[in-house]
């Protein structure tokens, strides 16, 4: 295994920032899946790749973009009409899918290398996040398990709730640095923690 560098080397700064004289609002952290895939079933065959996720990860995805499901191990979401970003903590999930997922039901895109995963946690992460993009955060309108992609600025970033006050974000690599100042610069205002 090749031990992967994180683009956010440079601008990565453990410890305490911002406004934290009330305490720390949200914690900001680089989450490192073994495996990041992309899935896609061709027209019609969405229900037998839902079938095959939950075969490989035991996930039990609702129908439409945006129903998710997470484990200990694999989180998944649908994030466009027949599309599924699915995540492992270990390495070779993008194998697996390409043995599992017959080529006429759609495809399998391996993007470990070409994602960086943030997670930001906190009381405040719903606000911060809120800043940044034009959704409703809220547990009501955004459940646990649930994801959507979306843009900031032109940085496609596909968003999906992992706990009841975190979110775990997924960037493309080549933009991980800008989107990671601008997160922390979104988080200023309620201090943060870098871990």
């Amino acid at each position: 295994m090749v031990e992967q560098l994180s683009p956010l080397e440079p601008v990565f700064r453990a410890g305490s920032h911002g406004n934290f004289v009330d305490g720390i609002g949200v914690t900001l952290s680089e989450i490192a899946p073994g495996s990041i895939v992309q899935l896609a079933a061709w027209p019609g065959q969405e229900k037998k790749l839902m079938a095959t996720i939950n075969s490989v990860t035991a996930l039990k995805l609702a129908d439409g973009a945006g129903a998710g499901a997470s484990s200990d191990r694999y989180a998944a979401f649908g994030f466009a009409p027949a599309k599924f970003l699915v995540t492992d903590t270990s390495e070779g999930l993008a194998a697996t899918f390409a043995k599992e997922v017959p080529s006429a039901i759609g495809t399998v895109t391996d993007l470990s290398h070409g994602r960086t995963a943030l997670r930001i946690t906190g009381a405040k992460a719903e606000w911060v996040l809120a800043k940044l993009f034009a959704i409703d955060f809220s547990s009501a309108a955004f459940p646990l398990g649930s994801g959507i992609s979306t843009t900031h600025h032109d940085i496609f970033t596909q968003i999906q709730r992992s706990g009841p006050a975190s979110f775990d974000l997924y960037v493309f690599r080549s933009f991980a640095r800008s989107f990671w100042k601008m997160l922390c610069h979104a988080a200023d205002e309620v201090g943060y923690e870098v871990r």
